[in-house]
């Protein structure tokens, strides 16, 4: 991202001020929805379009945020998966043309 400011931590007009200026160095924050290749985010970050990551992405289930990882009984969550609900479903035309996926 670049923003352009005539003096650091505000923005050229009063539509960017949901955009600030982050409490960690070289950071920006923005209390809203981000769209990249979209005008209709419906989550805090929607990329439509291919990503590039030159780090690592960091998730809630990677094993390197984890700690006191165990072995479970495997025929007690076997006769879990057994009780889950599994589904079939297509995509809304009107989904799967904005992500460029096909109806499959």
């Amino acid at each position: 991202f670049f923003f352009q400011a005539s003096n650091p931590g505000q923005f050229e007009n009063d539509s960017d001020v949901l955009w600030q200026r982050g409490h960690v160095p070289e950071t920006i924050v923005y209390h809203g929805r981000v769209g990249i290749n979209t005008d209709a985010p419906d989550e805090a970050l929607v990329v439509c379009g291919n990503a590039k990551v030159m780090g690592r992405v960091m998730h809630p289930s990677d094993s390197r945020a984890k700690q006191n990882i165990r072995e479970v009984d495997t025929n007690e969550q076997l006769r879990r998966i057994t009780q889950m609900r599994l589904v079939e479903y297509d995509y809304k035309p009107e989904f799967s043309s904005i992500m460029g996926i096909k109806n499959t």
